[in-house]
């Protein structure tokens, strides 16, 4: 029999494993689409040179050898995609090796069939146009440079003449239908190219969400969801600040939940567990907005309360006390009381934090010490009231 901790990690490891499988297989769905405009498209260029062979302009060879390349790199492609081979690579839509290949039936087509070579030009063009936006800079310049020295070697090392027909009607017509796709495809990279930048701008959205999500969670604390002590100091720190900067007061209170051990000691840690949360939620369903309570430490809690005087705040934090003992604490385990104690000090100009929280403890065992379930404070001139 395995160890619960061998369990957990062989169950994490197929967890993961599945994962893995799920996001392969979500990236091979993304690219299929893909793959299919590119037979598509490479469909649509053979169809427009069958046309050019009826119209007696280029041999029926240049269009079957153009598709026969096309369907050829689209499949091995398409092969790869579902194999995952794509996935061993950063790029794994392979753009520089598809572009590349593209190009090179583009120049293919023009050597072949250079009384339309103005056509594969367009194309070449319109690939290049689309890699970029999933290319690099380095990347774009490798492949520009590729396509560059391929049709310098076709009008300089060749004696063909690349042309585009327009001396009947029906060439004509052929001109418009290979104007009007090219345009298309030049439109259709714009659209990509709209399309990649909203998908970025949701990610950036999602990924704000989830940092922002994270920073809140960093400063919880995980079982009460009141501040965690490094973040409360923070927010005390911040308000003794404001007092020394701008003259505004603020008071703190020390809360400790009267014999909190005999309750973990009789129920369990799992019922004192569900009176932390209680408390915590009681007390921020009585507090402002702008008060900030913390978990100070096991049963402690730390209450900043801005902008008011110790007066003020011991009424304040007397209230609490009252809701806290009068609550029915029978729902979460029978016979079940709990009452609180509290301390209070106020922030002089002069004053550190542990300067406010040494009076606020002071005044907090001074309640316990008068027998539990009350609230008193210190001022600073560190006599009681």
């Amino acid at each position: 029999m395995q160890p619960a901790a061998s369990v957990r990690a062989i169950s994490g490891r197929s967890d993961a494993g599945e994962d893995a499988r799920r996001e392969l297989a979500r990236r091979a769905a993304q690219r299929r689409p893909a793959y299919v405009a590119q037979a598509a498209s490479y469909g649509l260029d053979a169809a427009l040179l069958l046309l050019y062979h009826f119209a007696g302009v280029v041999s029926a060879t240049a269009s079957g050898l153009y598709l026969a390349a096309g369907l050829i790199v689209t499949g091995i492609a398409l092969y790869a995609s579902e194999l995952h081979l794509n996935d061993r690579f950063r790029d794994h839509y392979l753009t520089v090796p598809l572009c590349v290949s593209s190009i090179t039936i583009q120049l293919f087509a023009i050597y072949l069939a250079p009384q339309v070579g103005i056509y594969f030009i367009l194309l070449i063009f319109v690939v290049l146009g689309f890699g970029a936006l999933r290319m690099s800079a380095r990347q774009t310049a490798l492949v520009w440079t590729f396509a560059t020295l391929g049709l310098a070697a076709l009008f300089l090392m060749t004696d063909r003449t690349i042309t585009l027909p327009v001396g009947s009607t029906t060439e004509r017509l052929l001109a418009v239908a290979v104007f009007v796709t090219a345009l298309g495809r030049c439109a259709s990279t714009g659209l990509y190219g709209s399309s990649m930048r909203e998908m970025l701008y949701r990610r950036s959205n999602d990924l704000r969400e989830a940092n922002a999500r994270i920073e809140e969670l960093a400063q919880l604390d995980e079982l009460t969801g009141a501040f965690n002590r490094r973040y409360i100091m923070k927010c005390l720190n911040d308000e003794i600040a404001k007092v020394q900067q701008q003259g505004t007061i603020c008071s703190v209170a020390i809360i400790d939940l009267d014999h909190f051990k005999r309750i973990n000691d009789r129920y369990g840690h799992p019922v004192g567990d569900e009176v932390l949360r209680s408390f915590a939620i009681s007390i921020f369903a009585n507090i402002r907005m702008v008060d900030k309570l913390g978990r100070y430490g096991g049963e402690e809690f730390l209450l900043v309360l801005p902008d008011n005087t110790v007066e003020q705040s011991l009424q304040i934090v007397e209230r609490l006390r009252g809701i806290i003992a009068d609550l029915d604490w029978a729902s979460v385990a029978p016979d079940l009381s709990l009452t609180m104690s509290a301390g209070i000090s106020g922030i002089a100009p002069n004053d550190t934090a542990e300067d406010v929280l040494a009076r606020a403890d002071r005044a907090l065992y001074s309640a316990k010490d008068a027998g539990r379930n009350r609230v008193l404070a210190v001022p600073q001139r560190r006599r009681f009231i």
